[in-house]
């Protein structure tokens, strides 16, 4: 009997022994019931409601289960926080992989969710829903991505809360058309998508996986969930060595995304008015490169389609050879009336022949399309033909000596070549004097209908 209490207390010395010698690492999950924010499993989290029951329980990474009744608006969400610097494309391909048990009863949705500042957005992703199917608008186009096709919309929301507080701001939505609870989301093929459509995105604030749930009830147990941030998956065999750039005719539409290099901390690939892509975030000092570019026996006049909504206009030099190099041409773009309201903007160059790497060195921001050289030198919007007289209303376009929006349009409609002005109209037209008519006009006389300036001429 003393024996074998002797070995039952040896065995339990040697027991405590281990534990201390070999501890065995245990983590609790985590309840939270109350509105929280804060880092798990290498994650932030943030559990929102304002009204109702809720519980979230924090699991090993990006995992987490959460329960919703009697609620007005509640949220649940783990994913990855940024400090507004940089934009998608600067942080590297984004991809979400989950698999949820998912079970609303009522409106719900599960999908990613985040934000951008300048522009302020909140956007989307949309895996699954409940009894209702978000937004409830017009589809603007759909993207087929990861197996399955999402429908794309865009609202508006007026002085509601928001990530810099009551704010009026935009929310981007992909919806999935048929419910789905697990796989992968390629995030950035839908950011690249929206910008296609338009619709841009800033500088990232905020990716995560979210389970939101509006007057419903019901339960979600994310089982796994893992954020990737890096470079694009691979689509083919290992690249080999960096092709020659082929030549280009500089007289055939060239795309300004498909740059050969460039120079720049901002610059990213954007969306364009008619559904194309563009290049946009452009700052002074920025550069784009284009290698050999075929000028054959001569160009004497640029073309591009630019928007711009500053303040001020912006310079792009036309350079052969370096940023630095011989400055053939210069394209000055002056307001368009916004950044997605694009125009044809034309220009002389000093004669150019041969093939050269072509520089656009950029002095301001501006949105550009594409564009185009030609043999031909610019005709230019012709003058004024009736000199001012002592009576001249300037910025009087339909002759009732008054100036308002009605001469505006009229203005809007000579630059787009619908309908154009001549002799008093057009003297009248050239409301800064500059014996020329174009956007610059266009862009006074609005101001000074907005009574940001007091006087034309």
């Amino acid at each position: 009997m003393k024996q074998k209490l002797l070995v039952t207390f040896l065995i339990l010395i040697t027991f405590t022994v281990s534990l201390t010698l070999f501890p065995v690492n245990v983590r609790a999950d985590v309840v939270i019931t109350s509105n929280q924010t804060g880092t798990h499993g290498g994650y932030n989290f943030e559990y929102w409601k304002d009204t109702g029951n809720g519980t979230m329980v924090l699991k090993d990474g990006g995992a987490f289960s959460c329960e919703w009744s009697n609620i007005n608006n509640i949220l649940f969400r783990k994913g990855f926080k940024y400090d507004e610097t940089k934009t998608h494309d600067q942080l590297g391909y984004i991809t979400v992989t989950y698999s949820c048990n998912y079970q609303p009863n009522g409106n719900s949705y599960l999908g990613v969710y985040g934000w951008t500042s300048n522009p302020l957005v909140e956007y989307y992703i949309i895996e699954s829903w409940g009894t209702w199917r978000p937004p409830g608008a017009t589809p603007k186009g759909t993207i087929t991505v990861d197996g399955g096709t999402y429908e794309i919309y865009e609202t508006t929301r007026v002085n509601q809360p928001s990530i810099k507080g009551t704010a009026t701001f935009q929310q981007y939505w992909s919806v999935r058309t048929s419910k789905r609870t697990s796989g992968t989301i390629s995030v950035t093929e839908h950011f690249k998508a929206w910008e296609r459509l338009g619709m841009k995105m800033g500088k990232m604030y905020e990716v995560a996986l979210v389970v939101e749930g509006y007057q419903s009830s019901g339960k979600a147990d994310v089982t796994s969930m893992t954020i990737t941030v890096g470079n694009a998956p691979s689509t083919s065999s290992p690249p080999g060595p960096t092709p020659e750039p082929t030549p280009r005719s500089a007289f055939s539409k060239i795309e300004a995304e498909e740059y050969n290099s460039l120079k720049s901390s901002t610059i990213q690939t954007i969306g364009t008015s008619d559904g194309g892509s563009g290049i946009g975030y452009i700052e002074s000092g920025d550069y784009l490169v284009f290698n050999k570019i075929n000028f054959g026996n001569g160009a004497n006049s640029f073309k591009a389609r630019v928007a711009s909504g500053a303040d001020t206009p912006t310079n792009i030099q036309l350079r052969l050879g370096s940023p630095t190099g011989t400055l053939i041409g210069t394209l000055t773009v002056a307001s368009t009336g916004g950044w997605n309201n694009y125009e044809e903007k034309s220009c002389s160059i000093t004669n150019t022949t041969g093939q050269h790497d072509l520089y656009l060195v950029f002095s301001g921001p501006v949105n550009i399309d594409y564009f185009i050289f030609d043999s031909k030198g610019v005709n230019p919007t012709p003058t004024p033909t009736s000199p001012p007289q002592q009576d001249q209303v300037l910025g009087d376009l339909n002759g009732d000596k008054q100036v308002n929006s009605t001469d505006y349009t009229a203005l809007k409609r000579h630059l787009l070549n619908i309908t154009r002005l001549s002799g008093t109209a057009l003297a009248n037209a050239d409301v800064n004097r500059d014996g020329k008519v174009d956007s610059t006009d266009l862009m006074m006389l609005h101001r000074y209908l907005l009574r940001i300036i007091s006087k034309l001429g």
